[in-house]
């Protein structure tokens, strides 16, 4: 596993300044980009240790504090391990601020995240990726369809929402995806039930959009965040060797 440097970056954003955490290997040049979108509960601990595993298979990584309009990251108090005892208190905070967080607001972000990286002398010049988790799974599809000729590759696991009868629904972005795509979605997941699943492959389908959709069996929502109860250690390691796959395969 090659070094990693992981540092707290400011980024700006059409609406001020994101709080960030980039991660990339400690040899100081340049690498393939990797945008980082995380979970509801956002940038922590876990979350920097998952990114430097990625910064240590050969990327530059960055990962904004989606909710930076509320403050640092995290933007509320989380406890060391994440359960069904805390989740209702924190939902209720976190409710509010999830929402907030608009389609729009979020791609107006995008557009600096992803300015940040093409400017960055850590980035090779070029189209980066996405991996998006939960919700972040949902901007990941809404970003890869937003901006394409910014976006090779995208990948979302256990994402929510992807593909409702809302107007904005992340999968009406479809027919502009140019990037490689995968999904490793949780089993009996409340968030994105089977019918959800089958909009989602059918709109890429019918798109043209190169994807590859898995269901994790057994894997509840939230499966590759360790510090909840919702972890599950042989589906975060497929999330991993699918992930890492997908980038190969886009910088091969």
């Amino acid at each position: 596993m090659t070094q990693v440097q992981g540092t707290a970056v400011d980024v700006p954003v059409q609406d001020g300044t994101a709080d960030a955490y980039l991660a990339h290997p400690a040899d100081g040049g340049p690498h393939p980009g990797v945008l980082f979108y995380t979970d509801a509960f956002g940038v922590r601990p876990h979350v920097r240790a998952m990114a430097d595993r990625l910064a240590g298979a050969g990327y530059t990584v960055l990962v904004p504090n989606l909710f930076h309009r509320h403050g640092g990251a995290p933007v509320v108090d989380l406890p060391e391990v994440i359960g069904e005892e805390t989740r209702g208190d924190l939902w209720k905070r976190l409710r509010p601020i999830l929402r907030s967080l608009t389609p729009d607001l979020a791609m107006r972000d995008a557009a600096g995240y992803l300015a940040w990286l093409a400017d960055s002398p850590l980035v090779t010049p070029g189209k980066v990726a996405l991996t998006g988790y939960c919700v972040g799974a949902r901007l990941s599809l809404l970003t890869a369809g937003t901006y394409p000729d910014r976006i090779a590759a995208a990948a979302g696991f256990h994402g929510g929402r992807l593909a409702t009868e809302d107007p904005d629904s992340p999968h009406l972005v479809a027919p502009a995806v140019t990037a490689e795509l995968y999904f490793g979605h949780a089993d009996d997941d409340p968030s994105l039930p089977p019918e959800q699943i089958q909009r989602l492959e059918s709109a890429l389908t019918e798109a043209g959009v190169r994807h590859h959709s898995e269901v994790y069996t057994g894997a509840h929502h939230g499966y590759t965040q360790s510090d909840t109860t919702s972890y599950d250690k042989e589906s975060d390691e497929r999330h991993w060797s699918a992930l890492l796959a997908l980038l190969e395969r886009t910088y091969a």
